[in-house]
């Protein structure tokens, strides 16, 4: 049985979302805000105490909510509820029909509608790679829903040799036959972030990137479609706005910068970037990982635990 609640909400425009939704420790999985009931980060929630702020986790360009499946667990035995996403066109998400909205800026406003429909006037966040970006374009959007953020291995300046791995098979067509087949496909993409991994490892996460098609064959859980931003541009984070957008999260909010050692995507330059960008902002860096830390890694997850903890 999963240790989640699956719960759905519709966007602006009109698509049925996914997110799972991990209870905090003693309470009851929520799925569903009660008739009546406090919202989250509502002092009354915590019987006259305030609540620990929910966490909305946010996955990267090819993934899905299930990356967190390890990780929101821990978090949400600290006392404090997790949502981890789907963004639209992965996972259990329904798949654009437009590609145009594949964007950080229509994915921001995916979250605030997640946020308001369930009554969540402000969150920690937690993104990985483009989850990361979408992050900063919520801050960028309502500064007042982010009361804190971890990055994870991004930032508004990124390396061009990462970008260009990531689009090497992005979209691409994949012809698995098999789940073996799969966890190779995943190891062949992933082995160079990820040295250590070992063949069960690859299995669990082939099982997280893949699932039955309607015919029955293996196919990855995005759209193919999501590539076309790659491809536009829309997923270089080289613009001025996104520049002042991360200033300005950093300048008025907690910020944890989680960095893997070995990434081609946020390497030693763009980090020191970004260090003297926001001097304020706290970083750690994972040892033998690359592009991105799963967050469970004990460097990362200590690190993020004692950042959560200095956090309402």
């Amino acid at each position: 049985m999963p240790n989640y609640t699956p719960i759905r909400y519709t966007s602006n425009d009109g698509l049925t979302l996914h997110a799972r939704d991990y209870a905090a420790a003693g309470e009851p999985a929520a799925g569903e805000p009660a008739a009546g009931a406090p919202a989250a980060g509502d002092p009354a929630a915590a019987g006259g105490q305030t609540a620990r702020l929910p966490v909305i986790c946010i996955h990267g360009l090819t993934r899905n909510a299930a990356d967190f499946d390890e990780f929101a667990p821990l978090v949400a035995r600290q006392g404090r509820r997790v949502l981890a996403l789907d963004v639209r066109g992965r996972g259990e998400s329904q798949c654009d029909p437009d590609p145009d909205n594949y964007n950080p800026k229509v994915y921001a406003d995916d979250v605030a509608r997640l946020m308001a429909d369930f009554g969540i006037p402000r969150a920690v966040f937690v993104g990985t790679s483009m989850g990361g970006m979408i992050t900063m374009h919520v801050a960028a959007k309502d500064i007042g829903l982010v009361a804190a953020a971890v990055l994870n291995d991004i930032g508004p300046v990124i390396s061009e040799k990462g970008l260009e791995r990531i689009a090497g098979y992005t979209g691409k067509p994949v012809a698995v036959g098999s789940w073996q087949d799969a966890a190779c496909y995943v190891r062949d993409i992933n082995a160079c972030a990820f040295p250590d991994n070992d063949d069960a490892e690859w299995e669990k996460w082939a099982r997280r990137a893949f699932a039955p098609d309607a015919a029955g064959r293996l196919a990855p859980r995005y759209d193919p479609n999501i590539a076309i931003a790659l491809q536009t541009g829309k997923l270089r984070p080289t613009s001025l706005s996104l520049r002042m957008a991360f200033r300005k999260l950093t300048h008025e909010r907690p910020v944890l910068l989680v960095r893997g050692a070995l990434s081609d995507l946020l390497e030693e330059r763009q980090t020191a970037w970004m260090r003297r960008a926001a001097p304020t902002m706290q970083y750690v860096e994972v040892p033998n990982v690359g592009h991105a830390p799963m967050l469970t890694e004990p460097v990362a997850l200590d690190a993020i635990l004692e950042f959560l903890a200095n956090v309402p």
